[in-house]
């Protein structure tokens, strides 16, 4: 059973990794909203591409507030601790079971 231990260890880091990426990736995003980024350069796009099939639903789900701010990175990035911290863990936890 070591080697299914194992197999749960590595795909639990790899998606430690997958997560932190998105965090910084979705922070890039919220730092580039504060000015106006040239929309044909390519790292503008690949954000605006890889952040908003997330981003969009929650934008509509969230009330509109009359200040302009837009919280839904926020909300993506407390899912992303949420699920680091709850996920990873309980990933970890089995895989250490079954070595």
């Amino acid at each position: 059973m070591f080697v299914a231990g194992n197999l749960i260890l590595a795909l639990a880091n790899l998606l430690h990794l997958v997560l932190q990426a998105y965090f910084w990736i979705i922070i890039a995003r919220a730092v580039l909203s504060w000015v106006n980024p040239d929309p044909f350069n390519p790292i503008v796009r690949f954000l605006y591409r890889v952040t908003e099939p997330v981003l969009r639903p929650i934008r509509y789900r969230l009330p509109t507030l009359s200040m302009g701010i837009d919280l839904s990175p926020m909300v993506v990035i407390l899912a992303i601790f949420f699920l680091d911290s709850f996920l990873i863990s309980t990933l970890r936890d089995l895989a250490l079971s079954l070595r």
